[in-house]
């Protein structure tokens, strides 16, 4: 007997995804079971599985979500009014500092937390997470492209090799402000992003 016309709405899905990833965002991916998941977001198992075929599938759903809705923020950071391009780059390096916190990143870490993780356990999962930081580089290779040709920064190289090298970097960063429990690798990678962009300390 289906029970959707009791949980399912236009909302389940997304409701089922925000719980996965505020949770496994503290978590992990393997730790995490799906009757948490299914708990937290009110609706039985058979619900889960008339969106997400499986846990794996769940996680693909779950990462290239994560991504659309990052991207979106990414735009609107690079967007910023009244801002030259290299101003909206730091702000935009900025609220990477605020999203991947050490304590607790509310799910906004969930790239940076599932990435090591999930690349060996799921080549689907891998798959959408390289989607996501190939999409995410193009950004900021836009924005580095736009910068050199206003004038506001400068780079030696290729946009694409140094949103690539920029990309990595702050990866990087997160993980040992994982490790050491303090924002000081943040501090030295925003550092090492002004002098890798020609920007005064």
């Amino acid at each position: 007997m289906s029970t959707s016309h009791t949980v399912d709405t236009p909302h389940t899905r997304e409701n089922i995804l925000a719980h996965g990833q505020r949770i496994m965002a503290g978590k992990g991916f393997s730790a995490v079971g799906l009757n948490e998941i299914l708990t937290a977001s009110g609706v039985p198992k058979g619900s889960f599985y008339h969106y997400f075929g499986s846990k794996d599938a769940f996680g693909v759903a779950l990462l290239d979500n994560y991504f659309d809705t990052y991207l979106a923020e990414i735009d609107a950071i690079l967007a910023t009014p009244g801002l030259d391009m290299s101003q909206r780059l730091m702000k935009y390096w900025e609220a990477w500092q605020d999203n991947q916190s050490f304590s607790d990143c509310q799910g906004k870490c969930l790239a940076v937390k599932l990435g090591a993780e999930v690349a060996d356990l799921s080549e689907d999962m891998r798959l959408s997470l390289k989607r996501g930081a190939t999409r995410l580089t193009a950004r900021l290779t836009q924005a580095i492209q736009a910068g050199v040709a206003e004038g506001s920064l400068s780079i030696d190289g290729t946009p694409q090799d140094v949103a690539d090298s920029l990309y990595q970097l702050w990866l990087g960063a997160s993980i040992m402000v994982k490790i050491v429990r303090n924002p000081q690798p943040f501090a030295t990678a925003m550092s090492t992003t002004r002098k890798i962009l020609h920007l005064p300390a």
